[in-house]
């Protein structure tokens, strides 16, 4: 049996690879990063072939580096931000301009044109999510519309469309496999996720071709083989075995393979998704249902929540405002505050996603004086990702019913023990961080694996995570209470400030 399962991760900021073992362990990676381009206010997108070269480059090294022959390499499997919208020519698989990220806002308008003709009822009931720019749907119109040549184009079969998991597949193997796993098809607000169908009301309404979407399969199942590219290590014929979002492949990767299992990933946003086994849950709270994976004809369903704006408000905090030189130096200085000061953040760079979704809210502090420090600063900061997250789970306890018993955390922001402590405290329940950190890259792996033959079933792989360290509730309940209470006000008047705009 070939003992390495290759993991492809393509996030918002970077593209890394990663080797596993059978045993789950990363034995070499590699990461570049990855341009943000912001053409106005709002805006935001990637170079599709910048995403391929990043990926390849990063495949390439681990490959290199690693030693190990193709024929140990098992298979390749694909974990990607979810949601941006790529559009390329089927004959040359050059793509027509840049991709739109998932962030980028531009289509409000179309938004609130599906809204005021009342499809928010229908497309909620068929795809488990609302109206909003965050999914693929109306970015795929912005772009048809824009150019009545693309739009013919798209009809004569001359173009694909595809997140970018398509996009990946698509040129791994040469342009052979044109495809799409259900759980990325299921961010494109395009999808029925009970039929696992593209939905023709849907596609009628934004005018969209059905014949420039991908093939929609299983997340584990072979989709192709790796073709020969030049300039890069021949790995020809390893099979692409698996596709997932990133936010599903961080739910599988940290075993919450049970209905009401609950995680959070803390990256440039933060996602908290719950399994809900074969039930689609309908929130009426401002949550999503979406797929979480399909394995041998079975799917599993997920209750999340989307925050735009986590690791991200860190980042800023570095880059734009030039508080800390580092990421970890927030951390440092947020615990050197004994308290907040009553000075609170809502980081609503682009507006805010889940439970308010509500793309006019803008960034602000609150409660600064002249005795605002740099430590108090980036105190408010780390408190307000908890928040976030909390805002998430208390609205997911009010829509299931079963309230989370335990949070598994994983991403960037999870390394900060600060931030940790206060999450436990605040949702008043054990905050759970695996030793294996790549848990988003290790879901890709391991469902490449089942394809593979590595492993004989879930059950297999849930005894791979292992604890490196529990976070249990300290605070009171009256200053829990207080200090959410006190965030509730603060988010309300971030949305009021964007209304006044």
């Amino acid at each position: 049996m070939n003992g390495y399962i290759l993991a492809l991760d393509q996030g918002t900021t970077s593209s890394r690879a990663i080797l596993f073992d059978t045993a789950g362990n990363a034995v070499m990676k590699a990461q570049y990063p990855l341009t943000q381009i912001y053409p106005r206010p709002g805006w935001v997108e990637h170079d599709p072939m910048e995403i391929l070269a990043t990926q390849f480059h990063a495949l390439a090294e681990v490959y290199e580096k690693s030693g190990v022959s193709p024929t140990e390499i098992a298979a390749v499997g694909i974990t990607n931000q979810r949601e941006t919208t790529v559009l390329w020519e089927k004959e040359t698989g050059k793509p027509v301009g840049n991709a739109i990220c998932w962030q980028c806002r531009r289509t409000a308008d179309i938004c609130a044109e599906l809204e005021a003709r009342g499809l928010g009822p229908y497309i909620q009931e068929k795809t488990g999510l609302i109206i909003d720019p965050y999914f693929s749907g109306t970015k795929l119109k912005w772009l048809l519309d824009r150019d009545p040549d693309l739009r013919r184009r798209a009809r004569d079969g001359e173009l694909l469309f595809g997140t970018v998991d398509s996009w990946l597949v698509w040129q791994l193997t040469g342009g052979k496999a044109h495809v799409t796993d259900v759980s990325n098809a299921s961010r494109t607000m395009l999808l029925d996720t009970e039929k696992l169908r593209w939905d023709p009301e849907i596609l009628r309404e934004l005018d969209i071709p059905e014949q420039l979407l991908p093939r929609l399969v299983s997340n584990s199942e072979a989709y192709g083989a790796v073709a020969h590219h030049p300039g890069f290590p021949d790995l020809k014929g390893i099979p692409v075995c698996a596709a997932v979002g990133d936010q599903q492949a961080a739910l599988f990767g940290q075993g919450c393979l049970r209905p009401g299992m609950a995680k959070n990933t803390y990256g440039t946003g933060c996602f908290t998704l719950m399994n809900l086994g074969s039930r689609r849950v309908r929130s009426g709270s401002g949550l999503v249902t979406t797929v979480g994976w399909q394995l041998g004809g079975e799917t599993t369903y997920v209750l999340e929540g989307s925050v735009f704006n986590a690791g991200s408000a860190i980042q800023w905090l570095r880059d734009g405002a030039g508080v800390v030189t580092t990421a970890h130096e927030t951390d440092i200085l947020a615990e050197k505050a004994p308290d907040n000061q009553g000075v609170y953040f809502v980081p609503a760079f682009t507006g805010l996603g889940a439970p308010y979704w509500d793309p006019a809210a803008r960034g602000c502090f609150f409660g600064l004086t002249r005795g605002t420090d740099r430590a108090v600063l980036c105190r408010a900061v780390l408190e307000a990702i908890a928040y976030e997250v909390a805002d998430l789970v208390h609205t997911m306890d009010g829509d299931t019913g079963a309230p989370i018993t335990e949070l598994r955390v994983d991403g960037g922001a999870s390394v900060s023990d600060f931030m940790m402590q206060f999450q436990a405290d605040l949702l008043d329940i054990p905050v759970d961080r695996p030793q294996n950190v790549e848990t988003t890259a290790f879901g890709a792996a391991a469902l490449a694996g089942l394809a593979a033959g590595i492993y004989s079933g879930p059950e297999e792989l849930e005894k791979l995570r292992l604890s490196e360290r529990v976070f249990t509730p300290e605070m009171e309940a009256a200053r829990r209470d207080a200090l959410y209470g006190r965030w509730k006000k603060a988010v309300e008047l971030s949305r009021a400030w964007g209304r006044e705009e």
